[in-house]
């Protein structure tokens, strides 16, 4: 399974209401949105037809994560859940915005990809879904900072390492997907400033000149996951209804188990 089918599935198990996408490039993955979206590339070419509600933003991601109000277009969008809105004395779509799927597939370098997972973080919920491109090179060549190769997924595989070793709070799983994996990230929490307050200390031990020293085991895919096995967990209802009522965090506790019996 590709990175496009993995993500056309996932909008289909997890049922997002609302989608942002760092990477827009020429918008074939934007093009599986169904749902109030932004997209933000500052070089993007779409050549593929949208169907969806989208603002698209010729914008670096740090740029427009320093805006006043970067997810404006999610508050007051065209809305295909609003009369579920409506009825909902929680407001789960109101004034405050919070992403429900994210698709980072940005800069290929470490920090910049690093500084996107915090950046959507902080923007989404424990429920929501974080979905991070090019995860899993299949050499070193792919994984250099410098590209000098077709496929290439620079060295952005160690973001997935940072997670586990900075944030066990969170679960991150390896996907193997075609051609260069994907990781998903789930219980974000947003109030976490762990990262950002080691941002400095982390970027100055990760960041090296190349090549880089790719672990076997992400090179031999031994923790990723098969795409299919994870999209038919039966989790997925579940942490949809806790999205859509905005259950505690609390309510991650039996969630993850179920995850982690699936990717183990």
């Amino acid at each position: 399974m590709n990175r496009h089918e993995f993500l056309r599935s996932v909008h289909r198990v997890y049922r997002p209401r609302n989608y942002l996408e760092i990477g827009v490039n020429d918008g074939r993955s934007l093009a599986l949105s169904r749902v109030p979206s932004v997209a933000v590339d500052p070089a993007f070419r779409v050549v593929t037809d949208i169907s969806c509600d989208v603002h698209l933003v010729r914008a670096t991601s740090d740029d427009f994560f320093a805006r006043k109000d970067p997810l404006l277009h999610l508050r007051n969008g065209r809305n295909p859940f609003r009369a579920l809105a409506r009825k909902d004395p929680l407001n789960v779509l109101g004034a405050d915005p919070k992403l429900e799927l994210s698709f980072i597939d940005g800069m290929h370098l470490f920090e910049f990809a690093l500084r996107d997972f915090m950046n959507v973080e902080r923007h989404s919920r424990w429920s929501s879904v974080i979905l991070l491109d090019d995860m899993l090179p299949r050499d070193v060549d792919e994984a250099a900072r410098d590209r000098h190769t077709r496929f290439w997924t620079g060295d952005v595989y160690k973001v997935a390492q940072v997670l586990r070793r900075y944030r066990p709070d969170l679960l991150v799983v390896e996907v193997d997907t075609e051609p260069t994996g994907v990781v998903a990230v789930f219980g974000a929490d947003p109030g976490s400033t762990v990262l950002k307050d080691r941002y400095d200390e982390i970027v100055e031990e990760y960041v090296v000149p190349d090549p880089q020293q790719v672990p076997d085991d992400v090179l031999a895919r031994k923790k990723a996951v098969r795409p299919e096995t994870l999209l038919g967990a039966d989790f997925w209802p579940a942490l949809g209804r806790a999205r859509n009522l905005r259950r505690p965090r609390s309510a991650f506790v039996p969630l993850r188990r179920s995850i982690e019996a699936v990717t183990g």
